[in-house]
């Protein structure tokens, strides 16, 4: 192992971990470096009580992401971790009570259209064709493609412009459908991968044909048996996992990334660095300023970032069987508290909200008649003048609150269980720049060439995955960076690296 090219990963989120497999698969020699005691990053596992709570992803898309880089080991998937279909993918409920249940199921979708909107369903049917042809490039043709020069962004430019891409995801929705309710079921989805429907480009409307196709899927045992799976392949392939080890700077020697230094003072020397840490933290705190020409702080004030999360884990003591594995509850505004969380940057006292139930799926996540949660509300980064210290219980009781009069009731009877995941844990425990959640806004002018490039501008060997560079956050988007290193990490010559322990 020690003759072998030595490359360094920060971070063991997916990225990180599919990132160590391809490069161990390659013939590197590959130590991955965890700051916390557990593999996972934004998909770590807590444990509370008998309960379970993943603590990031659980709508599992494109499953042959995963299935591939066990193939890429020589083993199936299948052998180590079950995939399970969901049904319906989201269930959404309105503010007075009316159910969506949004499937993979055409007909069911057009029956629940047909009662909800019915002037709407050839408008729907266009909608759809829309996506699928908009998932044909920007996911089949473009989201495992480098856009490391002009060059390359000029080349999608005319199958942008021929897809609408300069809509937003509500505006393509709003040209197909008319009625409101059906607009929100179909524009909802960047939520999922930190964007404003109102905003965001109109390239993630790809997301309703790639669930079409492929499903949304759970692990049994939670997402965090495709993290210990991950991890084994990784370590199958001899690569290392070093757990409560803090990068603090990623050295860099004429423009060239030549290893890391911990926050210990260890220094440890590479022939490429790989970082899953957030983009925006790895420019602005692990590579000296005087290196970045590109990623200057400067340009990273002026850079627009996800909101972030409030996560509530709970468990209860009995079981809610009429709550389906994953519920949208939309509050009784829309577009306004968008406004009031990427714009106003402003802490509503209403919300919407997802609402995880894994043991719907999987009992063995909870005790006995027991059921597991995890509820999230988007709200504002850290941009927002708001105490966290002071509002997380306020904000929590209401989010209890307003789940016991609607679908959970006497709720707070049955809570056993709880645990809080604030913007301020985002910033300090996931050192998210702002506290965002899903790193830079997927708005067109931060997409494809202008997000932080996989490989880095200015520095030779470092390289990025992860939700931060192309093509973007969710579990697809960040498995699919980790895909791009394939073809634009070399092979290096003979180093004093390749004998570094």
């Amino acid at each position: 192992m020690k003759t072998k090219p030595h490359a360094i990963v920060i971070g063991s989120g997916f990225g990180g971990l599919a990132a160590a497999i391809r490069l161990g698969v390659r013939g590197f020699r590959v130590t991955v470096l965890e700051r916390h005691d557990q593999p996972g990053g934004r998909a770590r596992v807590f444990r509370d009580k008998g309960f379970v709570y993943d603590a990031g992803p659980t709508v599992i898309t494109a499953p042959f992401l995963f299935e591939e880089l066990w193939s890429l080991c020589g083993k199936k998937m299948s052998d180590h971790v079950t995939l399970v279909p969901v049904a319906p993918f989201y269930r959404i409920r309105f503010d007075d009570g009316e159910i969506f249940d949004y499937s993979g199921d055409a007909a069911s979708m057009r029956a629940q259209i047909r009662a909800l909107a019915p002037d709407d369903l050839e408008g729907y049917e266009q909608f759809l064709a829309m996506s699928q042809k908009i998932f044909s490039v920007g996911f089949e043709r473009l989201a495992h493609v480098p856009f490391d020069s002009w060059a390359s962004m000029g080349r999608i430019v005319p199958d942008m412009l021929r897809l609408e891409s300069y809509r937003t995801v509500y505006g393509l929705v709003a040209k197909f459908v008319k009625n409101e309710r059906l607009r929100q079921v179909l524009s909802f989805h960047p939520l999922l991968v930190g964007g404003n429907p109102f905003s965001t480009t109109s390239i993630y409307t790809l997301i309703a044909w790639l669930e079409r196709k492929w499903g949304v899927h759970f692990a049994m045992g939670g997402t965090g048996a495709l993290v210990r799976g991950l991890v084994d392949l990784v370590e199958g392939l001899g690569g290392k996992i070093r757990y409560g080890a803090t990068v603090d700077r990623i050295l860099v020697d004429k423009q060239t990334a030549r290893g890391v230094r911990l926050e210990n003072g260890e220094q440890i020397a590479a022939d490429i660095v790989v970082s899953n840490a957030d983009a925006a933290w790895t420019y602005r705190h692990l590579v000296d300023g005087r290196h970045r020409k590109t990623w200057t702080d400067r340009r990273l004030d002026r850079s627009r970032f996800s909101m972030s999360l409030f996560v509530w884990y709970f468990g209860t003591d009995r079981k809610y069987e009429d709550v389906a594995h994953h519920s949208i509850l939309l509050g009784p505004r829309y577009k306004t508290l968008l406004d009031d969380i990427f714009t106003r940057k402003y802490l509503a006292p209403d919300f919407s909200l997802y609402l995880h139930r894994p043991t719907a799926t999987d009992p063995s996540l909870a005790p006995d008649s027991c059921d597991a949660f995890y509820v999230l509300s988007p709200v504002p980064h850290l941009d927002a003048d708001v105490d966290w210290a002071r509002e997380t219980e306020r904000y929590r009781s209401a989010i209890e609150a307003h789940l016991g009069k609607t679908i959970m009731p006497n709720l707070s009877r049955h809570i056993v269980s709880s645990r809080v995941m604030t913007p301020t844990h985002f910033r300090h425990e996931l050192l998210s720049e702002r506290g965002a959640a899903f790193s830079f806004e997927p708005v067109l002018t931060q997409s494809a060439y202008f997000r932080p490039h996989n490989k880095s501008e200015d520095i030779e060997g470092l390289y990025l995955v992860g939700a931060g560079t192309h093509p973007g956050a969710g579990v697809p988007g960040v498995l699919s960076s980790a895909r791009v290193l394939d073809s634009i990490v070399q092979m290096p010559k003979w180093s004093p690296a390749h004998a570094t322990v």
